[in-house]
């Protein structure tokens, strides 16, 4: 119980995953509310319905709630939790086929702050006309082909990154693979995409 005064949302992770391996359900609570919209995130980035990544979060949840003892502390606590989540998401859209519509219909996310950089930068936005809207529809049904069509390590680095959402530490973890890797993964990605765009005469 917390210290006359005291509130939990002033106490650190690690604090909190301490007291939630003793029985304390208001911690794991509060470690749910901090970190739910990354574990959302995490799961749309992976290819989840919308629909859906509801679901892959609670379940994410439930499983490190389930594997508390095995969590060492090498990574946050936030990272060694993305990474269940992402796990979880991938195996969810497996079973979906048709996961790849959402990049289709969905607008690109802003960064935020210290975020990574969209993956859609330099793509063009249009508005206005029907034409205009058209054309636009056209090229985000073009820019998803691209990304399906590619091999699937540098497809998921690159789902990532259009998020905005993660550090490079973080999307590391997520994938099993060193930062560094990452960072050429989703530049080579970028590459890819843009050429074969501009192969098929987009140009912005």
């Amino acid at each position: 119980m917390d210290a006359p005064g005291v509130s939990i949302q002033h106490v650190t992770d690690a604090e909190l995953v301490a007291r939630a391996r003793q029985g304390d359900a208001a911690a794991f609570g509060e470690l749910v509310s901090r970190h739910q919209s990354a574990v959302h995130r995490a799961a749309l980035s992976a290819g989840t319905a919308p629909s859906d990544a509801d679901d892959v979060a609670q379940e994410a949840f439930l499983l490190a709630y389930r594997r508390l003892a095995s969590f060492r502390g090498d990574a946050t606590f936030k990272t060694w939790l993305l990474t269940i989540a992402w796990n979880q998401a991938v195996n969810h859209r497996r079973s979906n086929a048709r996961w790849w519509q959402r990049l289709v219909d969905a607008d690109p996310p802003a960064a935020e702050h210290g975020a990574q950089v969209s993956a859609w930068e330099h793509i063009p936005s249009t508005s206005g006309t029907p034409e205009e809207l058209a054309a636009d529809s056209q090229l985000r049904r073009a820019i998803s082909a691209r990304i399906e069509a590619l091999p699937p390590k540098l497809r998921d680095a690159l789902l990532l990154a259009q998020t905005g959402d993660y550090s490079y530490e973080e999307m590391a973890a997520m994938l099993k693979s060193p930062a560094g890797t990452i960072k050429w993964r989703v530049s080579e990605a970028r590459r890819l995409v843009r050429a074969q765009l501009e192969t098929s005469g987009y140009r912005w």
